[in-house]
């Protein structure tokens, strides 16, 4: 299964969130917590299409 999340990615967002420049590096395992809370949020946003009778997946299944 591919990554939905791009390591590489997560520093830079952090960099750029982090106006205060506080925080100066990223664990190894906050890509993975990441990769399982995209997946709880694409589970329920199925959930949620299929209840509604819809095969498209919409933002505001999420």
């Amino acid at each position: 299964m591919p990554n939905l999340v791009i390591k590489s990615n997560i520093k830079k967002k952090v960099e750029e969130l982090d106006k205060e420049k506080e925080v100066t590096s990223v664990a190894e395992e906050v890509g993975r917590a990441l990769e399982i809370k995209v997946e709880e949020i694409l589970r329920e946003g199925i959930k949620r299409a299929k209840e509604n009778k819809r095969r498209t997946l919409q933002a505001r299944d999420l």
